[in-house]
């Protein structure tokens, strides 16, 4: 054999012999109990489980050469089932960078943890239990009389929020039903399959992260747990320029459970920090205040404490993402919660003040949440049935009738149940 053709020999089989670890294909697996699930990859349909797919080698492991092919950005799985609770997994650890034989940089690259994740998909009836209070916009208006001290408010509040810690990150939160649902924002929990909760007591347990909103910035986590003390909240048609609020939350370097107050500097639509409505405050925010509750002075959550704007030259500006983008994801859970109602300008209103024995108890008009007693309600003219409730006690109801520029009193007396 001529010199030249075993020189083209050896080269063809040595080039074979480079590549063909790099021609080598892994199977990516994908399975969840049940199994049907839809599953969803950077947010393309993907097929169900069991699903299963041939890929590059080179995404699973460096492949030696840069000639390999390698995954250039990070991968995340969405795992869905009509009746369970929607998990988002994270395939990929990255970036990394990658350096070839001679030394030099050949940009980032990602691999996939492992060629099989399997997922326990949670029933949403036996995960989502207990109820959400929420004040919705309706024609009734609520003033609670009168506001909470600032003090007062923190000492009812500060029970029902948490310091959330990860692997690598931190933020803050808050129950939202006494049987352990807990609210922070997306960016705390991503990545995450547990985080540990620590409560203002001093107690720390597991929060299972349950869900992730794949456009809003909103995750839910679940303890085990009832009787837990929660927060109401109120939707942004209840929200007024210049009102005072108060912040609660754990900003990182400082002391768990710090507060803050400022007021409500704007609300609406803001494309720049995402979809939504926002509640702009210069209520002073800093990291670790992320998913944290913004408070009205009914001790009412009106947002979640999002992000805060950093420029130079500019100060004082953070951003709550409002509760009523909250109701929407909740109500996916809680269909019970009704569906906010515009706000209409009323003919004509009176005022009724209303109270009852015990104190405090839930006042509810036409089937709406309003607030506590005592409490001074603008309800609009004509007729209204008034319901209170307190745990341990018999509902009480009247069919009041409002009449225009009127003032009443209403005093409920509920029997304690046998």
């Amino acid at each position: 054999m001529p010199f030249l053709s075993q020189t083209r020999l050896f080269g063809a089989a040595f080039l074979f012999l480079l590549l063909a670890p790099l021609a080598r294909a892994d199977t990516l697996k994908i399975t969840s109990n049940p199994s049907g699930a839809t599953v969803e990859i950077d947010g393309l349909e993907a097929g169900t489980t069991p699903y299963a797919q041939d890929l590059p080698g080179g995404y699973f492991h460096k492949t030696k050469t840069s000639l390999g092919a390698r995954l250039e950005h990070a991968m995340v799985a969405r795992v869905s089932l009509a009746g369970y609770i929607t998990k988002e997994i994270p395939l990929t650890n990255g970036p990394m960078r990658w350096i070839s034989l001679n030394g030099r940089s050949q940009g980032e690259y990602w691999l996939f943890k492992t060629d099989h994740f399997h997922v326990e998909l949670e029933a949403v009836a036996t995960t989502f239990t207990g109820g959400v209070t929420a004040k919705l916009a309706s024609g009734a208006v609520a003033e609670l009389a009168p506001p909470l001290s600032v003090e007062e408010l923190v000492q009812r509040a500060r029970p029902a929020v948490v310091l959330l810690k990860g692997a690598e990150k931190a933020g803050s939160g808050f129950f939202v039903t006494d049987t352990g649902v807990i609210v922070t924002n997306a960016h705390v929990a991503r990545g995450e399959q547990t985080l540990v909760a620590g409560l203002s007591g001093g107690q720390q347990v597991q929060a299972k992260v349950v869900y992730i909103d794949s456009d809003l910035d909103i995750a839910l986590a679940k303890v085990e747990g009832e009787g837990l003390p929660h927060l109401a909240l109120a939707d942004a048609g209840n929200v007024q320029q210049g009102e005072s609020v108060v912040a609660i939350g754990n900003p990182g370097d400082a002391l768990p459970f710090s507060v803050t107050k400022g007021i409500v500097s704007a609300i609406g639509r803001f494309a720049v920090a995402g979809p939504g409505t926002w509640i702009q405050t210069d209520t002073p925010m800093n990291p670790g205040n992320s998913g944290g509750p913004l408070l009205n002075l009914r001790g009412e959550v009106i947002g979640i404490n999002t992000q805060k704007l950093v420029k130079e030259g500019v100060q004082g500006i953070g951003f709550a993402l409002s509760a009523t983008d909250l109701l929407e994801v909740l109500r996916r859970f809680y269909p019970g919660i009704a569906a906010a109602a515009a706000p209409q300008a009323p003919k004509g209103l009176g005022s009724i003040e209303i109270a009852s024995d015990p104190d405090s108890a839930e006042i509810w008009v036409d089937g709406k949440f309003i607030g506590n007693t005592p409490s001074t309600l603008k309800l609009s003219i004509g007729p209204h049935l008034i319901l209170l409730k307190a745990e341990g006690y018999a509902d009480w109801q009247r069919q009041v009738e409002i009449l225009k520029d009127s003032k009443a009193t209403l005093s409920g007396t509920l029997n304690a149940k046998k």
